[in-house]
């Protein structure tokens, strides 16, 4: 199901990406940007960035397997086919993601948003977000590499239409 050159511009939300093989039927190791990880084998169908362009598989079977995820889509048959999909993104359209509460944010509607304190600094853009045992981290780059954790005493604002996150952070941190 892709979407018709010229119809609409695709937002993509990344899940994840094919981060190795599993045994020799087409199964892959899968890391997963979801929370909890397994939420990615929620989706139906992954959309895989390769040879410059989306292409959408069907997940045909996926499961956790020790600490990661393990994975099989329709058409991937043997360890070839899955060693040609080693290392790409794994997406959907942003507009398949699920409805959140207003105070919560998917980390994909945060990265590269401005970064400014509350005296009007500009620190700079999110580059990417992780998880810690204690919370989460937004990792900002600018003028110089902040890592501020996403609570509340730090987090005052989140503006998405405006492409702006406030916070009580001092630039020399």
């Amino acid at each position: 199901m892709g979407v018709p050159a010229g119809e609409r511009q695709v937002e993509w939300a990344i899940l994840g990406r094919v981060s190795g093989l599993f045994g020799v039927r087409g199964w892959m190791k899968v890391y997963s940007h979801t929370s909890p990880k397994e939420n990615i084998l929620s989706h139906p169908s992954w959309y895989l960035f390769r040879d410059g362009q989306w292409q959408e598989y069907k997940l045909k079977q996926g499961k956790t397997h020790g600490k990661g995820i393990v994975a099989a889509l329709e058409g991937v048959i043997d360890r070839d086919q899955a060693a040609a999909l080693n290392g790409a993104e794994i997406a959907i359209p942003r507009d398949r993601l699920p409805e959140i509460p207003a105070d919560e944010y998917y980390w994909c509607d945060l990265e590269g948003k401005r970064v400014v304190n509350l005296q009007g600094i500009e620190l700079g853009r999110v580059d990417y977000l992780f998880e810690t045992g204690a919370n989460d981290v937004m990792v900002v780059k600018g003028v110089s590499q902040h890592l501020l954790p996403f609570i509340a005493q730090v987090i005052k604002e989140v503006d998405l239409d405006g492409d702006r996150i406030t916070v009580d952070w001092d630039p020399d941190f």
